[in-house]
């Protein structure tokens, strides 16, 4: 342990502090209790340490390499981070509304300064999204987490529809959840309305994270054969754990040996 609860002042109106902290060559970026928000490898800073950040771009299982990418909450940016070193032919802005939390991401979890492929934006994420031009987005990733849950207007049906209207045809949003919510059924119906059915659960395999891909058309029920070759496509290409997220799409989606509906 290098140093523990290094402390970064906040703001006079708003109450979020930020620890730090550094064991077995891992930094954690917590929210002020025991909950990682964010963790970076020093000896490999674009590794996707947690397992939900990786789940995320699970949605290429399904749809083409996003052309534009939202990012509402920002952490230690490890998201926007394997982004932009990974996607090259992605637009990323960030919207966070904590501007010390982009500072430390900066100053402490190597996130690169914008450029014309990334835009971090210091402000409400709900307000950012609404001035959006509709049918332009190709993946919008909601993982706007305090240290008491998600943040309540970022989880009701009008702001999921307001996702759902933002995001191109072949679009998905991207939600990260916490399975232990109480409220985590509640979200799911209320994004499985949104997007008239057309959603995805996939668990991650620490924390009890759930990501939810809510698709803004049908996938045409993807076959187990056909998503499994597109796993080891991916996976080949990204080194991440693809052929373990269609097994596990099979925990929390209606399925049969043949195929997923959704």
């Amino acid at each position: 342990m290098l140093f523990r609860s290094k402390r970064f002042s906040s703001r006079p109106d708003d109450d979020l502090v930020i620890d730090i902290s550094e064991e077995f060559g891992v930094r954690k970026l917590h929210f002020g209790h025991d909950d990682t928000q964010s963790a970076m490898r020093i000896s490999d800073p674009l590794e996707l340490v947690l397992a939900y950040s990786r789940c995320v771009f699970g949605a290429l299982l399904f749809v083409p390499v996003p052309k534009t990418m939202l990012l509402i909450g920002l952490g230690g940016g490890s998201i926007a981070k394997w982004a932009h070193a990974r996607l090259p032919g992605t637009r990323i802005t960030c919207v966070e509304l904590h501007p010390q939390v982009i500072a430390v991401a900066r100053s402490m979890f190597g996130l690169p300064a914008d450029d014309e492929r990334l835009e971090v934006i210091a402000g409400d994420g709900a307000a950012h999204l609404v001035g959006m031009d509709e049918g332009n987005c190709d993946f919008i990733v909601m993982d706007a987490y305090s240290a008491t849950g998600i943040a309540p207007p970022l989880a009701t049906t009008e702001f999921f529809a307001a996702c759902r209207d933002r995001l191109a045809d072949d679009g998905v949003l991207a939600v990260n959840l916490w399975g232990s919510d109480k409220r985590f059924q509640q979200y799911c119906e209320r994004l499985s309305d949104v997007f008239d059915g057309h959603l995805l659960l996939l668990p991650a395999r620490q924390k009890g994270n759930v990501i939810a891909f809510g698709f803004r058309k049908g996938l045409g029920e993807p076959r187990w054969e056909q998503l499994a070759q597109r796993a080891a496509g991916l996976e080949a290409t990204y080194g991440l754990e693809f052929g373990e997220f269609v097994a596990d799409l099979a925990r929390l989606n209606p399925h049969n040996d043949r195929k997923l509906f959704v």
